[in-house]
């Protein structure tokens, strides 16, 4: 990757500081983002789990809802894990009705749909672009339930789509920073290297 490109990782609630510390793990220092000004700073975002009708709310308490979506509409890379995977999905099917997705990547999301918290469960999973199976963690995990014509699906589950691509923004239903094995984190960061290059 360019030395030069910065990572951000969106820090109103979740799981950011695990995300800090994975990519911490590939020498990758990282910035949290709370503000509009702090997402100006970073080249790319990487959006984790938690709760995403929350985080959805924060986006719009801290005035980042819509300088986010521009950045993305302007080819910003981002990863989205879990509740990440819910903010930046076209269609959110089951989600609060004021709540906004953010549509950079075109995929229809159903929230909790591999169940509750007792239903969490992990998996070793083929996917597209690494050598060897990826330990996936599930909690509380939401379901790609369709696809545009231009989603890479990378990853399923029982023939359910779990981890896909469109272009610059990579996003996950399971919890990458749950696990020692970072090289999620790492095609993510090489998408940013093809995006920052060109």
């Amino acid at each position: 990757m360019r030395g030069d490109a910065t990572i951000g990782v969106l820090a109103l609630q979740g799981a950011s500081g695990l995300h800090v510390e994975a990519l911490a793990r590939l020498g990758v220092v990282s910035r949290e983002v709370r503000t509009a000004a702090e997402l100006d700073d970073v080249d790319a975002l990487v959006i984790p789990g938690g709760e995403s009708t929350t985080m959805s709310r924060l986006l719009d308490v801290n005035d980042l809802f819509e300088p986010l979506r521009t950045r993305l509409d302007a080819g910003m890379p981002a990863l989205g894990t879990c509740a990440g995977m819910i903010l930046l999905a076209t269609t959110i099917l089951d989600g609060r009705p004021d709540q906004r997705p953010l549509g950079a990547i075109d995929i229809a999301v159903r929230r909790n749909a591999f169940g509750r918290q007792i239903d969490s469960f992990e998996a070793d999973l083929p996917v597209v672009g690494l050598d060897a199976p990826l330990h996936a963690v599930f909690i509380r995990a939401p379901l790609v339930d369709g696809v545009g014509a231009d989603v890479e699906v990378l990853a399923s589950v029982e023939g359910r789509p779990v981890c896909c691509r469109q272009g610059p923004v990579m996003v996950s239903s399971f919890h990458p920073e749950l696990s020692a094995d970072t090289r999620l984190h790492e095609l993510f960061l090489a998408t940013v290297a093809t995006v920052s290059e060109s």
